[in-house]
């Protein structure tokens, strides 16, 4: 969500990828609330971060724990920022319907969007 987020919002300042630390597919659920807000990411894929270690990035941004704490070092300038959000499919994994699954999806979708569109600010406040 965050990638499709910076790609929508921030497209003349960000050239953004995601990755993770495992490759898990894209998830359904993240598919659909981001196409409630007329963001399509079903295009993108999902990659691990070993992948992408020849790429000189700017900023490297964990928003979930467990990616903060397995993050590796990235070569060159990279400054390394973590912020903190909840895991959907986590959340929703106790849900008892669909419709409360997916509430969690849309508010962390929300609290991503806030922080994206706060860039490059929020960047010194993270």
């Amino acid at each position: 969500m965050a990638e499709g987020l910076a790609r929508a919002l921030k497209i003349d300042m960000i050239d953004a990828y995601s990755a993770g630390i495992e490759s898990h597919g894209l998830n359904p659920n993240a598919v659909k609330v981001m196409a409630e807000i007329d963001i399509n990411i079903a295009h993108q894929r999902s990659r691990k971060v070993d992948t992408m270690m020849d790429i000189d990035f700017d900023y490297v941004i964990t928003v979930c724990g467990n990616a903060h704490e397995t993050c590796p070092v990235f070569p060159g300038k990279a400054r390394i920022i973590h912020v903190g959000f909840d895991d959907p499919p986590t959340l929703a994994k106790n849900s008892t319907s669909e419709e409360e699954a997916l509430s969690h999806y849309r508010r962390v979708r929300d609290e991503i969007r806030k922080f994206v569109e706060g860039l490059p600010d929020n960047l010194e406040r993270a």
